[in-house]
């Protein structure tokens, strides 16, 4: 069965479909949008008694749902000076070191930071020797991500590839799945050098968004496109430690870079397969 799943994968017009559905998530339809969000809050098991707005007839999209804020107060930020925070609710895929410009994906599964980064050379050298974390949002997860640290903008690059599914089946199947699959790349500078905020694609994810750019795909395009930010002056766009800086419209995954020497260790209990919740400590900054 999870063989036919994943050719089925292969063979499906995953950009047709994705987009499609996203229309659909992103229109207002009344009953029909609110019984589609009642389904999957029983489906998936939501906590709504966590968001800010709590009843399904609040919401006048799927999006709108999907993209549900927290109550205020509900995911603290940790005040550890010496660790950075998890970005995201969700559960970690992978993490560890970049050994020899290559990222650990699942067993008998790695890709290269350079393909991951969208081939660009001078941005896949600054994570050289760093380390990797990958964190999966599963359908039920709070889809806001936020920054593990304190960081001003310096880069934008847009991906364009494949929307495989993201989840640990998809993952430990298709070579090179978070290399393949369409992205958006922010680069930040950041106290402990360069870090890459990944965001990644899936089959039926409607939009990626960043608080700066608003949606950066759809439309979906052929090229990959860059965009360059001023890192000092009036115009420089600094984002503190826990605030958002992106959305998915609809699941998918998170691939945060590091520098060499810029991380001490993970936390104890980031482990693959470990939940994360947004804020708490995840890994500790070198001395």
């Amino acid at each position: 069965m999870d063989k036919i799943k994943i050719a089925l994968q292969y063979m499906m017009p995953k950009h047709l479909i994705s987009r499609l559905v996203g229309k659909l998530a992103a229109a207002e339809m009344g009953s029909v949008t609110t019984a589609a969000i009642k389904w999957f809050i029983k489906q998936y098991k939501i906590d709504m008694s966590e968001a800010a707005q709590s009843s399904p007839e609040a919401y006048r999209t799927f999006n709108d749902f999907f993209t549900r804020a927290l109550k205020p107060g509900i995911r603290p930020i940790s005040d550890k000076k010496d660790y950075i925070v998890h970005p995201v609710d969700g559960a970690v895929s992978q993490c560890g070191p970049i050994k020899h410009g290559q990222i650990f994906q699942a067993k008998g599964h790695e890709y290269s930071s350079l393909a991951l980064l969208g081939d660009q050379a001078d941005d896949a050298k600054r994570f050289e020797d760093g380390d990797f974390a990958t964190i999966y949002l599963a359908p039920k997860d709070y889809h806001r991500i936020h920054m593990p640290i304190k960081g001003t903008l310096s880069k934008m690059t847009y991906v364009p590839g494949e929307l495989f599914s993201v989840n640990p089946l998809t993952a430990e199947n298709v070579p090179g799945l978070f290399a393949r699959n369409e992205r958006v790349v922010a680069i930040f500078e950041t106290e402990i050098g360069p870090m890459a905020m990944v965001l990644v694609g899936a089959t039926i994810v409607a939009s990626i968004e960043t608080v700066w750019a608003g949606t950066v795909t759809p439309p979906t395009g052929k090229k990959v496109f860059t965009w360059d930010y001023p890192t000092e002056g009036p115009a420089a766009l600094t984002l503190d430690k826990g605030a958002e800086m992106g959305r998915f419209k609809l699941g998918s995954t998170v691939v945060m870079l590091f520098a060499k020497d810029a991380l001490d260790d993970f936390a104890d209990d980031v482990t693959p397969k470990a939940v994360t919740r947004m804020g708490q400590p995840f890994a500790k900054i070198e001395d």
